[in-house]
Parts: C-alpha cells; sequence; structure tokens
C-alpha cells in the first residue's frame, strides 16, 4: 500500500524495477534503458513522487557516515574530524550507528539514497561489494574509513595495523617480557586481522608460544576483562599482554586492579589506537597511536573532492597511514 507521501521505493516497485534505476533517472546520472526510463516517469507521474533534487550549488550538501559504534572513544574521535573537514567546506554530515549489524547498514544505504546524500563514508565492514555498488550505481561516491572492501569503487583510508601490531610486541619483549599474551578483535574485521597477524608473526618462533595465549576480546571493554580472565586460568605466568584496541586494554587493566595484580611489574599491557582516554586511566595506557584526526579528515577530504570535481568512480585509491608508540605507565618498568 503506498502511504501519503511517496518514496523512491513506492516508484521502483510501481514500474517493476531497482530503487538504482529510478535514481539514476532522477539524477540523470548513469546509464538507463528506454522502456525502464518511461516505466519511470509513469509511475512518478501517477504516485505525484516529487524526489528532494541534491542541488550542487547549495551552500550546505551532506555526506552520510555510518560508524560500528559510537559509544567506542576511536569511533567518535573520528566522527568529529569527518564533522570537522565537512563543516569547512559547507557539507553537513548524516550520523548512523550500525552497532555492527548488517541489516541496519543496508537498511542505511538505502536511507541515503532516498536522501539523494552527496556521498558517503562506511566505517563497518559487514556489507558485500553487491551492497556498495547499490550506491555506486545511484551516482553516491563511497570512501571507506579504518577498513578495506573487496569494491574497486571505494577508496579506502586506514592505519598500518600489521607493523603496528608488530611494534607493539617487540616492545613489550625488550622491555623484557617473557610470554606475551594477545586479545584480539572480529576477525571478520580487517583491522582485528591484520593486527593479529602483526603479533603471530613476532611471537611465532618463540619457545613460550602457543596459540592457547589468544583470546577474543570483541573490541569491546567487556570483551578485554573476559579474555584476561581466560588466559590468566590457561597461563598463570604470562607477563605481557597486547590488546588489539584500547578499549579492550582499558577492561584488562580494571581487571587486573581487581585482582591486585601489579602493572606494569607483574603484568604489561600495550593497547591499540591512541583514543584520548588511553592517558587518562590509572596507569597510562601505552598504545599504538593512530593519527585518528588525520584520518577522519582525510577520508572527508577524498570524498568532497570527489564530489566538488565530479571526479569518475573506479579511480580510487587505497590510503594507509603510519603509527607511532606512545609509552607511559602501564609499560614502564
Amino acid at each position: 500500500m503506498i502511504g501519503l507521501s511517496p518514496t523512491i521505493k513506492d516508484v521502483a516497485s510501481l514500474a517493476g524495477v531497482s530503487v538504482a534505476t529510478v535514481s539514476r533517472h532522477i539524477h540523470q546520472n548513469g546509464y538507463i534503458s528506454e522502456s525502464a526510463e518511461q516505466k519511470v516517469i509513469n509511475a512518478i507521474n501517477e504516485l505525484g513522487y516529487k524526489p528532494v533534487r541534491n542541488i550542487r550549488n547549495k551552500k550546505m550538501m551532506t555526506i552520510g557516515l555510518v560508524i560500528p559504534d559510537i559509544t567506542n572513544p576511536f569511533f567518535s574521535e573520528l566522527a568529529r574530524a569527518i564533522e570537522d573537514a565537512c563543516q569547512e567546506k559547507g557539507f553537513a554530515v548524516l550520523f548512523c550507528n550500525s552497532d555492527q549489524f548488517h541489516v541496519k547498514e543496508k537498511l542505511y544505504i538505502e536511507f541515503f539514497i532516498e536522501r539523494n546524500v552527496s556521498g558517503t563514508i562506511f566505517a563497518t565492514n559487514n556489507l558485500s561489494p553487491e551492497e556498495y555498488n547499490k550506491l555506486t550505481d545511484a551516482g553516491i561516491p563511497i570512501v571507506v574509513l579504518d577498513r578495506i572492501v573487496n569494491n574497486p569503487l571505494c577508496t579506502s583510508v586506514k592505519c598500518n595495523n600489521y607493523e603496528g601490531a608488530k611494534l607493539a610486541v617487540k616492545h613489550l619483549l625488550e622491555i623484557g617480557c617473557k610470554k606475551i599474551a594477545h586479545i584480539y578483535g572480529p576477525q571478520e574485521v580487517t583491522t582485528g586481522n591484520e593486527r593479529l597477524q602483526g603479533y603471530i608473526d613476532v611471537v611465532k618462533d618463540e619457545p613460550w608460544y602457543t596459540p592457547t595465549l589468544l583470546a577474543p576480546g570483541y573490541f569491546e571493554i567487556e570483551g578485554g576483562m573476559a579474555a584476561i580472565e581466560t588466559l590468566l586460568s590457561r597461563h598463570p605466568d604470562i607477563d605481557g599482554i597486547f590488546a588489539g584496541n584500547d578499549i579492550m586494554a582499558l577492561g584488562i587493566l580494571k581487571t587486573l586492579k581487581r585482582k591486585n595484580i601489579k602493572v606494569p611489574e607483574e603484568i604489561a599491557v600495550c593497547g591499540f589506537d591512541g583514543i584520548s582516554f588511553a592517558d587518562i586511566f590509572e596507569p597510562g595506557l601505552t598504545t599504538i597511536a593512530q593519527p585518528i584526526y588525520e584520518m577522519g579528515k582525510k577520508a572527508a577530504e577524498i570524498l568532497i573532492d570527489q564530489i566538488n570535481h565530479h571526479k569518475p568512480m573506479g579511480e580510487q585509491q587505497a590510503i594507509e597511514m603510519n603509527v607511532e608508540l606512545v609509552v607511559r605507565e602501564s609499560t614502564q618498568r
């Protein structure tokens, strides 16, 4: 049943075509057959649909941003950088929190097409190339942040997770750790996988290494707390922990404090991300710091450049930024 205010989905349904086809007709962007275009025109006329056009000479245009968890300081800091860069260039930002649910991310794609956003930034890892193609088919460019996706039409901006993980583990070895565990993030996510591989490549030939020194923490504070409990039950003699992100590391520090285990004297802890909370916590958390603000700003600038200069999608790039070791009390023996 068609509502009082018909949507682009209603037009597509009545015309018997995809939403992307209707969008191509509205924006006059991309191929559409004469027969399909006539069906769309007839449906628009029948429904009285009035598309909201994205007029490029307006001062304020819109960027759609999807992040997995706004409560994670890493993503809130990224979002702030993106908003600052967009505002400077005359763009508004639509913030969408997916909670890492695939169904929500798919709905946001339809929402962005319906709202005719100028461009999109995704910091998620659940969408397929075909789902991203719905946006590019509608003439909406995409930048993927903190991730890599298998789609040649998407520019990606991320840090060097693999080398950063190696840097963290080597630091723990250099301060005298003899048995280092790793609490890792989701392996379907690029960041979690690359950081795990960096850890393994440093320690795989150590006589003490065993896969039981690995435990999942899901990039969540509660995950870090549960993982350290598991690791201590398996290996009560561990004296170093590399956490795949700072949020998990803070959960580890909290659990160790409850157990009266001294940090770093008994167990040294290193995180990854460089969120602002890492310096506030006691003890201060040693971390592999990403250039968070610069990453968000770069993603926004690339996207806005594509929009303003009408650059064809397909001429994209993969940008990888360097990280640095920031040493604080959690590893200062």
